[in-house]
């Protein structure tokens, strides 16, 4: 699919991983609704980016919040053929703490409901939109691109809600290409190592050395713009499809 005058629509859009992508999108002249609950990031970055670029503050996990944005996305610009979920979060919990405190069930739930609840529910509203588009070689319509983690494959002490939602993202890859497929909607998964975001800006150097450590090669956290370059890449491979691709330097996460 030519990325050109296609439609996109980046759930965390306003930073990370996220904005990153909205701008090479937009870049290579696509139209782009960022979707994001930060509402002051989100104006910003789409006055920073460019006039093909809007906002629509979303909540991923309310569906009433999702479809505003998925119709908003169709008024402005007239179609979805893109759509890359970025929005997630982080928790660093054990099953079982100390003084043998278990693991708190509220934040496993908002974990869940963000990274995997939110993710299947803009994918589902954002596809049924693609499904209407004209088909294009081959007969595609639309491409999915979702984000796990290799927390996903080998998460570390600690991340247990994080890695268990990260893995349900892997898991869901397959069964929605296939889907989607009588469609002609593709659907990808990049799983990111250790990336140089704000939130990882913010972590001390004890908790970011011992990551890149692990890193094989290059030996340093991944750019944003190389998460952004695979989705580029995926939107451009026709026959890339139910697919999830570390993208982590050869990083393998020990226990801790």
């Amino acid at each position: 699919m030519d990325i050109k005058n296609k439609v996109a629509v980046v759930t965390g859009g306003a930073s990370g991983l996220g904005r990153a992508t909205v701008e090479a999108l937009a870049a290579r002249g696509a139209k782009v609704m960022i979707l994001d609950r930060d509402a002051q990031r989100g104006e910003e970055a789409a006055a920073a980016i460019g006039a093909s670029v809007a906002f629509t503050q979303t909540d991923v996990t309310d569906e009433a919040s999702v479809q505003a944005a998925i119709d908003a996305t169709r008024d402005a610009f007239g179609a979805i053929h893109l759509c890359v979920n970025c929005a997630g979060v982080g928790s660093a919990m054990k099953t079982v703490g100390r003084d043998n405190k278990p693991h708190d069930l509220g934040v496993f739930n908002t974990v869940v409901q963000i990274n995997l609840i939110g993710t299947f529910n803009v994918t589902r509203l954002a596809a049924a939109v693609m499904a209407e588009n004209e088909p294009g070689e081959d007969n595609e319509r639309g491409l999915i691109v979702n984000t796990a983690s290799v927390a996903a494959f080998d998460g570390q002490v600690g991340q247990v809600a994080y890695s268990a939602t990260k893995g349900a993202v892997v898991g869901m890859t397959l069964p929605i290409a296939r889907d989607l497929a009588s469609l002609g909607i593709r659907c990808n998964t990049i799983a990111p190592g250790i990336f140089n975001t704000p939130l990882m800006n913010a972590a001390p150097d004890k908790v970011k050395m011992p990551l890149i450590e692990m890193t094989q090669f290059p030996k340093r956290l991944g750019h944003p713009e190389e998460y952004a370059a695979m989705v580029c890449h995926m939107v451009e491979n026709r026959f890339l499809n139910g697919e999830t691709i570390r993208l982590d330097g050869g990083i393998r996460m020990q226990p801790r």
